[in-house]
């Protein structure tokens, strides 16, 4: 999946606006994990839970992916079932450890 495919129209517009961030993060990674999570689930969470995904948004993607991937352990604020469900849509692939300490 490589972009939106849920139509946004019955949403309102904070879910809206946040599967359009979900989908354009600015890594790409991001954007497939975040993308595919918002596509399957943005429509039924409670607004408690966008605002936590809302937090988990706001932190730096080089972070989010590394947490995401499992090179760097997740700070405890994130280890929720919010954090595990959204890092459940890691795509599948290898995402190299040396590439991520270069882009440090």
């Amino acid at each position: 999946m490589t972009g939106v495919s849920l139509s946004s129209a019955d949403l309102d517009p904070r879910r809206r606006r946040i599967l359009f961030r979900c989908w354009h993060r600015g890594i790409r990674e991001m954007d497939l994990v975040f993308g595919q999570f918002a596509e399957k689930e943005i429509a039924t969470l409670s607004e408690t839970e966008l605002d936590e995904l809302e937090t988990i948004m706001a932190e730096e993607d080089n972070d989010l992916v590394r947490w995401i991937m499992g090179t760097w352990p997740v700070p405890e604020r994130f280890q929720t079932p919010m954090f595990t469900r959204l890092a459940a849509y890691k795509p599948d692939f290898e995402y190299p450890a040396d590439a991520l300490s270069r882009n440090a």
